[in-house]
Parts: structure tokens; sequence; C-alpha cells
């Protein structure tokens, strides 16, 4: 996995009602862009140092956003 600040981090969770977590990256520890990253949360604005599992991707778009209409 590599990253560079300004993508973003998508965890998608692992088991039947996971909730799916995006944040942006901010800041990437290593220069070849691999973890850790430490990724702002969109739903709660945290900024947490995160080493990323199998149920994490990088977007290197923000997210799409569906809404109801």
């Amino acid at each position: 996995m590599h990253a560079q600040p300004g993508d973003w981090l998508v965890i998608e969770g692992l088991h039947t009602g996971d909730i799916r977590r995006e944040g942006e990256i901010v800041e990437v520890e290593h220069p070849d862009g691999s973890p850790p990253y430490r990724v702002r949360w969109m739903n709660t604005e945290q900024l947490t140092l995160v080493f990323p599992g199998p149920d994490g991707h990088i977007l290197h778009e923000p997210p799409s956003r569906v809404t109801a209409g």
C-alpha cells in the first residue's frame, strides 16, 4: 500500500454491520508512501495514526457521496 498526503484511506470493515470509515491522509511517515499514515476521519474530524489492514484501500480522489433525494 502506497499513499501521499491528499489521498484518502477507506476502511470497509470485515464483518456485516461494520461501518465504512473514510479519511483524508494528511501525513505519510515514510518517503516511499508506505504506512503508517496520519488520517483525519470525515465522520469525527479526529486525527489518528493508522497502519491499515486488509480491509483498507487508498483512493487518489475523495470518495464519492451518494445522496438520497
